[in-house]
Formats: structure tokens, C-alpha cells, sequence
């Protein structure tokens, strides 16, 4: 029988007992309540500490969760954790993290600061806490992942390089760019020094927000630190230059890599096809093209030119094209078929671009939204509203949903050809799949209405949004009111206004500008005055972005044009800021 005196006494025996192998003899312990999972924290801590191996805590560790009504508590399991990791059982230590990664709010900052400040052997919490960012990052829970990684920072511990880039790519995939460079310069400030992989995150970063700057910079630095660039990284390069028109660095890329005995691989030589073929200079695609050596053209290759002929209007060499690749026994796929269908539609081929469409049925080759969109957009411009319908229902029945382009194709289309009340119909079902209407939308409804003469029915909108329950806010009614200016509609503008106002919703600066504008040009200067002053009276400014918006669409105006601006600027209505870059734009 165990006698149990003070808890430190009661935690030596214990340890005592676990080192003789007796466990069963804790079962006997008297008052066996203090036999919780915070003493077995202590006992595993003090066998680590006494320097007893793993073939001690380990096996015990596992006896215990045998016992009935006991678990151990997250202290206890971190512990196991280091004990294995210190003694180098790295998988089992692994599987036992991510056994309790998603348990006790293991990456809230209060817990995982008790326990890092638990253990203090800096080699084992860079290891365990790297394995919990990396385990974080890949189950997809990023901000669990930062989480961890600051608490590393804020106790000083460096995380492995792996650990770094398994994180920067996470935070790539969800697309929050900026959050790389930010991490990234934490990671520096801890200690980690970069190697060519969490470059390649860098430069991936730089890719995705088209910073060439920014990636030059990353590629004399690499240089500098004597870190070898791969060919991701060079590919990447090409990529960014190539998606920026820049034929020469992209080449430069090239260069620098046969000089260094880096073949290109078919993502290299791909990048600087599309690089040629977005510009329209055919001629040096297919000079790249026949150039291609250490690679095999894929899908990607052969459509990058079809799309290139395609828009060049080469439709024949297009078609050329389609039979190499097929004689190499590669076959379109549905990118492909779109590319061909899209220049088919836009010259008016519509028989040939269905013949091409069973051809995709008989192939299996799947259509899709984009497929779909092509033929219902050139059946619109041709008038065609019913085969449009039609094949909108057959998208569907394929399992496909309506995207805004396929909604605004039929607006348009049936604006075009009077059918308003269809129009206005899409554009509700429009809002209510989600998806919000651009000025241009109401834009085809506002001046199909207006050419008819049916003012009412553009003022009977907004009622029409609520009695159907949608929401109704300030977007609807900038559409409506600068649409109705533009047009010259004043009073169907005004009373839109009036009704804005009586719904409590406040004007904004686009309302308020258009509205100015449209009494100045028919001369009615107190009525624009009086719009800038309750603009004025309510903070709102000109930004350049809206200076251009009306500058641009008013461009045979010029003189009626500048004399409302230099009042509007008189009104203090554009900051110093605004004016400057309007004044740079001017020259």
C-alpha cells in the first residue's frame, strides 16, 4: 500500500513505481482521486528530467489510457510528444500530434503558451510546433497555421524551412498574396534563412499579383546569396513575363537557363507560345514552336495556337493545327472546342459551330459554361431569343448553372429586340440565383424603356425589387439615376431620386455627380449647384476614378465639361491628391 503524504512525495513514489514496472500497485493507492492527469504531467516531466528513456514513459503512458474513467489531458499528450521527439520516434510522435491538433483549442495562443513555456528545449519546439503548422496548412486551416507560427515567433522559436514552405503555399492556394510577404518577413526576423523553395513560394507570389519589380528584386537576391534558382523558378519568370508582354526578359529567362544547363521543359516553352499568341504575332509562336527540343507539345501547346490562330482570324490554320495535334494522337478537349466555337460564333457560322457541338457529344468531350455561353451570346446577336432560351434550359439539364455572362447576354439580347418585360424578367432571376447586375445591365433595360417612351416602368422598379423581396439599396438606384441622366431623362432621374430619399437610403457621389452634370449640361446651373452643395454638406468627393467615368463618356463636350469641373473643384470637391493625378492624365 502506497502511502500518500505531500503531492511532491506522492509523485516521486509514483515515479518509482513506473521505473520498477509495478503499475498495477497505483490501482491500490488510497484516496486514488489524486491520481489525476495533472500528477501524470508531473510524472512524465520528472522521469524526462531524471533522464529516464522512453521505455519507461512511453509504455506507462499507454497503460493509463487502458484505466476506465481516466484521459489525458492535452499536457499530458504534449509532453508524450517531446519525450518521443527528443528521443527521435518521429512518427509516432507525428500521429500523436495530429490526434490532438484538432482537439482543446490546440492553436488558440493562451494554450499554446503554457505549453511551449512548459518545455524549454528549443530543438523539440521547433520540431513539434513545425510539425503543427505544417499538419494546420495542409488540412486547409490556414489561420490555425499562422496562429502557431506567431506564437514560434513571440517565444523565439525558428521553424524548420519545410515547416515555412508548406505554410507560404498554403496561404498561396487561399489567395491571400499579401499575407505572404507579411509571414515571410516574420520568418526572416526569427532567423530563417530562405532557401530556393520558399523563393519559389516568393516568386509564385510575385506571379499571382503580376509584380515583375518585385520578382527582379527576389532574382538579385538569390544571386547575391549564392541560392540556386530551379527550373520553377525560371518558369515562373518566363510565365510573368510573358503575361506582361515582355518577349525580351522572357527570352533573357531562356538564355540564362541553357547557359546554365537547364533544358526547357513543355511549361517553359508553353508560356513563351502564349506569350507570342496574346500578342498576335503568330509567326513567332510557331517559330517556338518548331524549336520545342527535350519536350513533347501537350493539349496545352496545340491550343494555346489554335486560340492564337483563332483570334488572329486564321481560322484555317487553326483547323490546321487541330489535325497535327490530333495526328499525334492528342484530342481536343473542351478549352479547345471553345476557342474554334468562339470564332465560328463571331463570324456568324452558327450551323458549323453546332455541327462542332455534336461532334464534342459524339466525342464525350463534356460542354461547359463557357460553351454554352458562346452559342446562347451569338444567337442574342443575332435575334435569335427562342434557340437562345433553348439552350439555356439545355445547360440546365446538363447539370450547369447560369453565370452572370449567360444572364447578361440575354438581357441584352432581348433588350436589343424590344422583348423589355423578358428582360426585366432574367434580370430579376438574375438576383435572385445571387448574382448582381452591372451598370450595363440596367443600363439595356433603362434605355430600351426610355426609347419607348415608358418612363413609368423605369420608376416602377425599385417598388418591383421590394414587393418581390429583394434588397434594395443605393446600387439599384445609382444604376437607374445615372443611366437616366445619360440619356437626358432629367425628371424620370429626379423622381428616382425623390424616391431614394423617401426610403431613407442617402445618396452617394456618383448620384449626386451625374445628377449636377445632367442639370449643368441643359443649363439649369442653380439646380447643379444646389446637388454639389448637399454633396458637399455630406463629405462625399470626386475621385479620379469617377472623374474618368464621365470625362470619358462626355468626351464631345469637352468645353461644357471642363467649366463643370473647374466647379466643382472651386467647391473643394476633389482633394489636392485627385487633382494632381486628373492634371497628370491632362498632359
Amino acid at each position: 500500500m502506497v502511502y500518500i503524504g505531500k503531492h511532491s512525495q506522492f509523485v516521486d513514489s509514483v515515479c518509482a513505481i513506473v521505473v520498477k514496472g509495478h503499475w498495477g500497485n497505483l490501482l491500490k493507492v488510497k484516496n486514488a482521486s489524486v491520481l489525476t492527469s495533472s500528477t501524470i504531467h508531473q510524472v512524465l516531466l520528472q522521469l524526462s528530467f531524471y533522464g529516464y528513456g522512453l521505455s519507461h514513459s512511453f509504455p506507462f503512458f499507454k497503460w493509463l489510457d487502458s484505466i476506465p474513467h481516466y484521459s489525458h489531458s492535452m499536457q499530458c499528450s504534449w509532453a508524450i510528444i517531446h519525450i518521443l521527439t527528443k528521443h527521435k520516434h518521429f512518427k509516432t510522435a507525428q500521429h500523436m500530434l495530429e490526434k490532438i491538433a484538432h482537439k482543446d483549442f490546440l492553436s488558440s495562443p493562451s494554450v499554446l503558451s503554457t505549453l511551449v513555456r512548459t518545455h524549454d528545449n528549443p530543438e523539440v519546439n521547433s520540431q513539434v510546433l513545425s510539425w503543427l503548422v505544417i499538419h494546420y496548412a495542409k488540412s486547409k486551416m490556414t489561420q490555425d497555421a499562422i496562429q502557431v507560427f506567431e506564437q514560434m515567433r513571440l517565444h523565439e522559436v525558428k521553424p524548420h524551412l519545410h515547416a515555412c514552405t508548406v505554410l507560404l503555399n498554403s496561404l498561396l492556394k487561399d489567395g491571400v498574396t499579401h499575407m505572404v510577404w507579411k509571414i515571410y518577413k516574420r520568418m526572416v526576423q526569427v532567423g530563417v534563412v530562405p532557401n530556393m523553395y520558399i523563393y519559389n513560394c516568393l516568386f509564385h507570389a510575385c506571379s499571382k499579383s503580376g509584380d515583375v519589380e518585385r520578382a527582379e528584386q527576389l532574382l538579385n537576391e538569390m544571386n547575391i546569396k549564392d541560392v540556386v534558382c530551379d527550373i520553377f523558378t525560371y518558369n515562373t519568370l518566363i510565365s510573368l513575363y510573358c503575361r506582361k508582354g515582355m518577349h525580351y526578359e522572357a527570352l533573357s529567362v531562356q538564355d540564362r537557363m541553357e547557359r546554365e544547363g537547364i533544358n526547357l521543359d513543355i511549361v517553359s516553352y508553353n508560356s513563351l507560345i502564349y506569350g507570342f499568341c496574346k500578342e498576335g504575332r503568330m509567326r513567332e509562336a510557331m517559330r517556338m514552336f518548331s524549336e520545342i527540343k527535350n519536350a513533347t507539345p501537350n493539349h496545352v501547346t496545340y491550343t494555346t495556337l489554335i486560340d492564337g490562330y483563332c483570334k488572329t482570324n486564321e481560322l484555317e490554320q487553326a483547323l490546321k493545327m487541330r489535325e497535327l495535334m490530333e495526328a499525334k494522337g492528342l484530342y481536343p478537349s473542351v478549352v479547345t472546342y471553345n476557342s474554334i466555337l468562339r470564332k465560328l460564333c463571331q463570324d456568324g457560322r452558327i450551323r458549323d459551330a453546332n455541327k462542332l457541338l455534336n461532334e464534342m457529344g459524339e466525342r464525350k468531350v463534356q460542354a461547359d459554361n463557357i460553351t454554352c455561353n458562346t452559342l446562347i451570346n451569338a444567337y442574342c446577336k443575332i435575334g435569335d431569343l427562342k434557340s437562345a432560351l433553348k439552350f439555356k434550359n439545355k445547360m440546365s439539364e446538363a447539370g450547369l448553372k447560369p453565370d452572370p455572362f449567360t444572364y447578361k447576354a440575354l438581357i441584352h439580347g432581348f433588350c436589343k429586340t424590344s422583348g423589355l418585360e423578358s428582360a426585366k424578367e432574367l434580370m430579376f432571376s438574375m438576383l435572385d440565383a445571387g448574382f448582381t447586375p452591372s451598370y450595363c445591365t440596367y443600363s439595356w433595360i433603362v434605355d430600351g424603356y426610355c426609347k419607348k417612351d415608358n418612363i413609368d416602368a423605369v420608376l416602377a422598379l425599385p417598388d418591383e425589387f421590394l414587393s418581390r423581396g429583394l434588397c434594395l439599396d443605393v446600387s439599384v438606384y445609382r444604376a437607374l439615376i445615372r443611366r437616366s441622366c445619360k440619356v437626358e431623362r432629367i425628371e424620370c432621374a429626379e423622381k428616382l431620386f425623390n424616391h431614394m430619399e423617401g426610403k431613407g437610403i442617402s445618396g452617394e457621389s456618383v448620384i449626386y455627380t451625374s445628377l449636377a452634370y445632367a442639370y449643368w449640361k441643359v443649363g439649369n446651373a442653380s439646380a447643379a449647384s444646389s446637388m454639389l452643395e448637399e454633396m458637399a454638406r455630406r463629405r462625399s468627393m470626386i475621385t479620379v476614378k469617377l472623374y474618368r467615368c464621365f470625362s470619358t463618356s462626355d468626351a464631345n463636350e469637352n468645353n461644357v465639361s471642363q467649366i463643370f469641373w473647374n466647379h466643382v473643384v472651386d467647391r473643394g470637391l476633389m482633394s489636392r491628391n485627385t487633382m494632381n493625378k486628373i492634371q497628370q492624365m491632362l498632359i
